[in-house]
């Protein structure tokens, strides 16, 4: 009887413990895909594409967030080794994305001269549309893992870039003096 106690406490323990585990693993995977503090009034316009991840808005010049996709005259390889222009396949996936409807951003920073921002059009975040569709990859270091799900998806499913070949965009600035 007391062995047979001391293993159903053993059981009880251990289900609390791995309980306790799986609600940590959640809370992390909350707390890293949280949008991050906004740091200013969301403002809303029509929207002029300048290239895969940024735009302008009333004049306003706006970098989305978490987010880097291909320079505007950067080409990338299809699955047959072909050269294509990945920049402005990027630029025209952001152009359908926030159409001629008004897109609301959110500023949650500032990089150089530009916002930097969610942004949203339609009800959807126009950078995990981006990085979804294999038009832009996730910037892991700024992003905290809220574009993570949506570029696995994108590389499985191998579209986009995820589809042949491609130098990430900042290795390409970098090799191109951009």
């Amino acid at each position: 009887m007391r062995r047979g106690r001391s293993f159903l406490i053993w059981l009880v323990i251990i289900a609390l413990g791995a309980a306790l585990a799986e609600g940590v693993r959640e809370w992390r995977t909350m707390r890293a895909s949280a949008p991050p503090a906004s740091t200013g009034v969301a403002f809303s316009g029509r929207a002029r594409v300048s290239d895969g991840d940024s735009l302008e808005i009333a004049g306003r010049r706006v970098r989305l967030f978490g987010i880097d996709a291909p320079e505007f005259h950067q080409d990338c390889r299809t699955a047959a080794g072909l050269a294509y222009d990945c920049g402005m396949a990027a630029r025209r996936a952001l152009e359908n994305l926030a159409g001629s409807d008004a897109v609301t951003c959110t500023p949650v920073g500032a990089s150089h001269d530009r916002s930097v921002a969610i942004c949203r059009a339609n009800g959807r975040d126009l950078g995990e549309e981006l990085v979804r569709s294999g038009h832009a990859l996730e910037l892991k270091s700024f992003s905290r893992g809220r574009y993570g799900a949506a570029e696995r998806e994108a590389r499985a499913a191998r579209r986009g870039l995820w589809a042949g070949s491609f130098e990430e965009p900042a290795a390409w600035r970098r090799e191109h003096g951009r």
